[in-house]
C-alpha cells in the first residue's frame, strides 16, 4: 500500500510539472493551452506596411521589457507570458496567467482577441477545493441534523458554528483568489500593453493602398 501510494504521489506530482511545462512553453504546439477564464478585444485603427512577423526576431519570439510574446504564423496567434523567473522578489501564485490573441483582419482594422489562460492543474485543484469545503460543509450539516443533533441547544450552536466556519474558509479561499487573479491579471495586461505598443509602433499603411491579407 506504502508503494502504491508513493507511486500515486509521483505520478500526481508529474502531471502537476508535465501540466505547468505545457503551460509556460512558447511552443506552437501548446500556444492554446491551458484553461480559458477571461477574453478581451482590440482593434488597432491600421494594418501595419509590413506583416506582423517583422515585429518578432528569426525565433519568432518578441522579448518584451516585463515578459515575452511569440508570433506562431501557421495559426495567427501571438502568445504572451510574464517572465517566470525562478529566483526572483515578485511574489508568485499558484495560478499564473498567459494569453493567446488571435488575429485577423477586418477592412482597414487589425482585430486582436486575447483569450487569457491558467493551467488547468490550478484550475482543476481549486475547482477540487471549492468543492470539498461546500461539500464536507454541507454534509456534516446534514447528517448531524438526521442524527437528531438539532434537538439540543449544544447542537443547533455546534452546527451554527460549522457551518460559520465553513463560509469563514469559503470566504476567505474566494479572498484569495480574487487577490492572485488582480495581481496576475495585472502583470499579464502589462506585457499586452507593452505588446501593443510595439505593434502601434511599426509603419503603417496609407489608406488607398492594400490591407493586410
Amino acid at each position: 500500500m506504502m508503494f502504491a501510494g508513493i507511486i500515486a504521489i509521483l505520478l500526481f506530482l508529474g502531471l502537476i510539472i508535465g501540466d505547468w511545462f505545457q503551460f509556460t512553453t512558447l511552443k506552437s504546439w501548446a500556444c492554446r493551452y491551458g484553461c480559458p477564464l477571461a477574453h478581451r478585444r482590440n482593434a488597432l485603427d491600421s494594418h501595419p506596411a509590413s506583416p506582423i512577423s517583422d515585429a518578432f526576431h528569426k525565433s519568432d519570439a518578441l522579448p518584451l521589457p516585463h515578459g515575452i510574446a511569440r508570433w506562431v504564423e501557421d495559426r495567427q496567434v501571438i502568445v504572451i507570458r510574464p517572465y517566470y523567473q525562478l529566483f526572483s522578489l515578485s511574489f508568485r501564485t499558484a495560478w499564473p496567467l498567459k494569453g493567446t490573441i488571435d488575429v485577423s483582419s477586418d477592412g482597414s482594422q487589425l482585430l486582436l482577441h486575447l483569450s487569457k489562460r491558467i493551467p488547468w492543474s490550478s484550475a482543476i485543484l481549486t475547482l477540487i477545493w471549492l468543492l470539498f469545503v461546500i461539500g464536507g460543509t454541507l454534509t456534516f450539516v446534514v447528517l448531524f441534523i438526521l442524527d437528531g443533533g438539532m434537538s439540543t441547544i449544544g447542537g443547533i450552536f455546534w452546527v451554527v458554528g460549522i457551518t460559520a466556519l465553513g463560509l469563514l474558509v469559503l470566504a476567505g479561499g474566494v479572498i484569495l483568489l480574487s487577490f492572485a487573479y488582480r495581481l496576475e491579471d495585472s502583470r499579464l495586461m502589462q506585457v499586452y500593453q507593452e505588446l501593443l505598443d510595439a505593434l502601434t509602433a511599426l509603419p503603417l499603411k496609407d489608406a488607398d493602398k492594400s490591407t493586410y491579407p
